[in-house]
């Protein structure tokens, strides 16, 4: 059994959402204590952008395989339809989050239209994406470290590689020399 399989591609996807879901929780914390943490925040929202393109690469993945008509993935069937409706709102919102923090980042700004856009971006991300998690997070401690599975060291280090990555481009930004 290949690991490219609709089986290994979600666990792939729920094992990066673990990850995705534990640097979001530390971003939480520097968003309710944004003044004293916005280093910390800006660094989390960098280290994130590798993940959330992996757990994006893998769920296009899965789309390109079932519309372009694999069987294994035909057979698997596909999402719900509410979260089908709610997955390019999601990507949006993701993207313009995103985006509009790299821009504040990079600009060195911390006031104006873009930190509007951020902070908006951000509510209507966070309903979305609030659904999204409670469909699938009671899904996560059964698929993302299944050891049973074909593939489990390839998408531990698919996933660890991406974390390393993320760290080092976040580091690789100088915040602490820019914003302390």
């Amino acid at each position: 059994m290949r690991t490219g399989d609709p089986d290994g591609n979600e666990r792939l996807t729920a094992t990066t959402a673990v990850l995705v879901l534990l640097l979001l929780a530390v971003e939480g914390i520097t968003i309710v204590f944004i003044r004293p943490l916005l280093t910390l925040h800006m660094f989390i929202g960098i280290a994130l952008i590798p993940p959330l393109c992996l757990k994006l690469a893998s769920n296009g993945y899965r789309f390109a395989r079932y519309y372009g008509g694999n069987e294994l993935y035909r057979a698997k069937g596909p999402p719900w339809l509410l979260m089908r409706l709610l997955a390019p709102m999601l990507v949006a919102a993701t993207t313009v989050v995103i985006t509009s923090g790299v821009y504040l980042l990079a600009s060195g700004k911390r006031t104006g239209t873009w930190v509007g856009v951020h902070k908006t971006s951000f509510v209507c991300w966070l309903a979305v994406a609030a659904i999204h998690v409670l469909v699938y997070v009671w899904r996560l401690p059964t698929l993302a470290f299944d050891r049973r599975a074909p593939g489990f060291v390839v998408r531990i280090a698919l996933v660890v590689a991406v974390l390393v990555v993320g760290l080092w481009v976040a580091d690789e930004t100088a915040l602490h020399d820019r914003f302390t």
